[in-house]
């Protein structure tokens, strides 16, 4: 491989960043394309990685096209042989551009449609793909014929945020008007980007969630697995674990891929990885919504532990032109995540019991994030999410076992309004 990897924007982990590092492991050299370089200045590795040697870190307006062609210009005589993101903010504009200069990657129309959840709703509901009961409600007047339609409870979302942002389970008229009027009264998104006017109000799907895992070779789909997911107590929906592969019966596991390729195919993703999620009802499998990236939180590093394939290097060499290669190296075990929230409001005193989890059987990593002094709050979105545990297994019931009890093992002492208050990491879901 040669020429130049150009990431634009990222996700707020150490994660996002992996990119830039995996290219460089290719022996490329990368830039960094950010309308706000500080936005990341927090995160572990945002030195070496963004300000080391072989990359160059360019401010400029990732929020447009013609931002992204303008910044590209700059570089001169190099040439770019990739252009990526794995920021959901910035899927639609990284497709257009690929498309407009001839790079690989996914279909504009397509990634514009997975960004956008209704337009995502219409294309796969015209197609036959299963989905709640959905209405874009613009007007305040509307708001009421709209829950008649989905009944209650509904959820009411914004259509182009990302990580839960704003989304709410409303158990009442009065709950969905005020979370309604809040959304409406937000012009902007989380990057500062428009939002569509309005919101997005939906029938509640009832069952338990999953993510298909998948990509796209030559236009044809391929299901790498299924993720079982955890949430948090309602009314948001922060995720608070993750096992791969599924547990599930082989026959709901065949029943989501097949969810997941349906919806892929409604809206013409051609091209690259792609996480899929859907809630698993009485009458089998409902789209809630579709990425046109790698799964994000620890789901990717979850498939590496259990097939051996990991999805963000060939996700990398792909965006280079590369043939990306989806061999399974290991024999399907089971790998698994959970996620530290805090189950109180108020000041962090301490944080227990890391070393007891770290030192558990098939612990891969513990990373927290809070440290005395912080803040925190139960989560309304994954963004406040503390930090995390991986265990791997034999299987993914030993590996989830494990996940399960080391993250039992991590507790927050809080301090709320001068009491101090334990509050246990999570749940042992």
């Amino acid at each position: 491989m040669n020429g130049l990897f150009v990431q634009v924007e990222t996700q707020l982990s150490e994660f996002g960043l992996r990119p830039l590092s995996i290219a460089h492991q290719l022996g490329l050299d990368t830039v960094f394309l950010t309308n706000s370089a500080e936005r990341y200045a927090g995160l572990a590795g945002y030195e070496p990685i963004l300000r080391g040697p072989g990359n160059r870190l360019i401010e400029a307006d990732t929020n447009s096209v013609a931002g992204v062609r303008d910044a590209l210009a700059s570089l001169g005589p190099a040439t770019v042989s990739g252009l990526f993101t794995i920021c959901d903010y910035n899927l639609p504009i990284v497709a257009t551009v690929c498309d407009q200069l001839g790079l690989p990657g996914v279909a504009p129309q397509a990634a514009t449609l997975a960004r956008n959840k209704h337009q995502c709703r219409r294309a796969c509901a015209r197609a036959g793909v299963r989905v709640p009961r959905f209405v874009h409600v613009t007007e305040p007047a509307s708001l009421a014929a709209a829950i008649d339609y989905v009944g209650l409870p509904c959820i009411v979302k914004p259509m182009t945020e990302s990580a839960s942002v704003d989304v709410r389970l409303c158990g009442t008229w009065a709950q969905a008007q005020a979370h309604f009027s809040y959304i409406a009264g937000n012009r902007f998104d989380s990057r500062g980007q428009d939002r569509p006017l309005g919101a997005l109000v939906e029938e509640y799907a009832l069952g338990y969630e999953v993510s298909v895992e998948s990509v796209t070779v030559d236009g044809v789909v391929h299901i790498i697995g299924v993720t079982d997911k955890a949430l948090a107590g309602f009314p948001y929906f922060v995720e608070t674990g993750d096992t791969f592969p599924s547990l599930l019966p082989e026959s709901v596991v065949a029943a989501c891929g097949a969810a997941a390729e349906q919806a892929l195919t409604a809206i013409g993703h051609d091209f690259g990885s792609a996480h899929t999620e859907l809630r698993v009802t009485s009458d089998g499998p409902v789209l809630i919504e579709i990425n046109s990236r790698v799964g994000g939180d620890e789901i990717t590093d979850l498939v590496r532990h259990a097939t051996g394939v990991d999805l963000l290097v060939q996700a990398v060499s792909a965006a280079q032109g590369g043939k990306p290669d989806y061999t399974m190296t290991k024999e399907l075990a089971g790998a698994a995540s959970r996620y530290l929230v805090s189950q109180a409001a108020g000041t962090v005193r301490a944080v227990n019991g890391t070393d007891l989890a770290a030192r558990l059987p098939g612990v891969t990593e513990v990373d927290i994030k809070v440290h005395p002094g912080d803040p925190v709050a139960p989560p309304r979105s994954n963004h406040q999410i503390l930090g995390h545990v991986v265990a791997t297994g034999q299987t993914a019931a030993e590996a989830a076992r494990r996940a399960d009890t080391a993250l039992a093992h991590i507790w927050l002492d809080v301090e709320l309004e001068g009491q101090p208050a334990s509050s246990p990491a999570a749940s042992d879901a």
